[in-house]
C-alpha cells in the first residue's frame, strides 16, 4: 500500500494558459484530497504574456498547497520543468501539462505503479485527442525514431504526464528540449521504467505552443541523447575507434602509393594521395577528441563528486 505520509510534488509548466490553469488546479486539488495524499502543486509560469501571472497570484492566496514560480521570460518547456523540479520537496514527482489535456484522475494510477517498485512511469495517450496531420502522425514518427536510436521503445515520448521517484530526478540535468527524452536520461541513471495508458482530453482553451522549429531542435537533442546513452562514460570508444580506423586506412593507402612510386609511377596527381592525407589528419583529430572527451568526462564526474554507477539497494545480514 502507498504510504500517505510520503509527500507528492506535482509540477506543471505553463505558458499563456490563463483560461485553463484554474480549472486544472481545482481538479488536481480535488483528486489529491479525495485520496488523502500529502502533496504540493508547483506551477511554473514560463514568461506568459497573458493573464497567467495574475491568475496564479490569486490562486496562491487561495490554495495553501500551491507554489507559483514566475520565470523572467519564456525559456521553454524544458527550463520550466527543470525550475519546477528544483523546487520540489516530495518523494514522488508528477509532471503534467497545463492545458487540461492530461487528466488529473490518472495521478493515483501513476502513484500506484511507482509504489510497485518502478522509478519512472510514463503516460501513453492511447486515444489521443489531437489533429492527425499536425500532431499525431509527426509524434508517431518521432516516437519510432527515438526508440530506434536510443533502444528504449515507448509508444508516447511526448506525453508530459509522468511520475518519478525524487532520486531519479535529482540525477538528471535538463538542457535544450531534453524533457521529451526524460525516459532515456532516466535509463542512463539505471531507472526501472514502465508505460501505462492514460486518458487524453481535447483542448478546450487556447492553442498549441509548438511550431515546426521544435522538430529540428528535437532532432539535434536526439543526437545528444544517443551519444549520452551510448558513450557518456567512454567517449574514447567512438572517437578513438573511428580515429584509429582513419589512421590505419591512411597508412595502408600511403603504403600502397609508396610502393607504386618505387615502381616508377607518378602519384602526385592521384586522388588517393589527397584522400590518404585527409584520412590521416582526420584520424589524429578524432583520436585527440577522444582523449579530450575522456578528460572532460572525468572532470565532469569528479568535480561534482558524481559516481559513474547508481545503487538501487544494499542488503546486509542483521546478525
Amino acid at each position: 500500500m502507498f504510504d500517505i505520509n510520503r509527500k507528492i510534488s506535482i509540477v506543471i509548466p505553463v505558458y499563456n494558459e490563463s483560461e485553463s490553469i484554474r480549472f486544472l488546479i481545482e481538479e488536481i486539488i480535488g483528486v489529491m484530497h479525495s485520496n488523502n495524499y500529502l502533496f504540493e502543486v508547483i506551477v511554473v509560469n514560463d514568461g506568459s504574456n497573458d493573464l497567467t501571472f495574475q491568475t496564479l497570484e490569486d490562486l496562491s492566496l487561495e490554495i495553501d498547497e500551491l507554489l507559483a514560480i514566475h520565470l523572467r521570460k519564456n525559456y521553454g518547456q524544458t527550463a520550466a520543468m527543470s525550475a519546477g523540479f528544483d523546487n520540489t520537496s516530495g518523494e514522488i514527482i508528477i509532471c503534467l501539462d497545463g492545458d487540461l489535456q492530461n487528466d488529473p484522475r490518472d495521478i493515483p494510477k501513476l502513484i500506484s505503479n511507482i509504489n510497485e517498485g518502478f522509478d519512472l512511469i510514463c503516460g501513453w495517450r492511447y486515444e489521443r485527442k489531437d489533429k492527425l496531420i499536425n500532431r499525431k502522425i509527426p509524434s508517431k514518427i518521432a516516437n519510432q525514431l527515438i526508440g530506434l536510436v536510443t533502444g528504449i521503445k515507448l509508444h508516447d515520448y511526448g506525453c508530459s504526464l509522468k511520475a518519478f521517484k525524487k532520486e531519479i530526478i535529482d540525477d538528471i540535468k535538463l538542457y535544450g528540449e531534453l524533457h521529451r527524452f526524460l525516459p532515456v536520461l532516466a535509463n542512463i541513471e539505471g531507472a526501472k521504467i514502465k508505460e501505462i495508458k492514460v486518458n487524453h482530453r481535447s483542448r478546450k482553451y487556447g492553442s498549441s505552443k509548438y511550431g515546426i522549429d521544435r522538430t529540428f531542435r528535437v532532432l539535434m537533442d536526439l543526437l545528444t541523447v544517443w551519444f549520452m546513452n551510448k558513450f557518456l562514460t567512454r567517449p574514447m570508444y567512438v572517437f578513438g575507434f573511428i580515429g584509429i580506423v582513419s589512421i590505419l586506412s591512411s597508412f595502408l593507402i600511403s603504403s600502397y602509393l609508396i610502393v607504386i612510386k618505387f615502381l616508377g609511377e607518378d602519384i602526385g596527381a592521384r586522388p588517393l594521395l589527397i584522400f590518404a592525407l585527409i584520412l590521416g589528419i582526420a584520424g589524429v583529430q578524432l583520436f585527440s577528441f577522444g582523449l579530450l572527451g575522456e578528460l572532460l568526462m572525468r572532470t565532469y564526474h569528479e568535480s561534482q563528486n558524481r559516481p559513474i554507477y547508481r545503487i538501487r539497494k544494499v542488503s546486509q545480514s542483521k546478525k
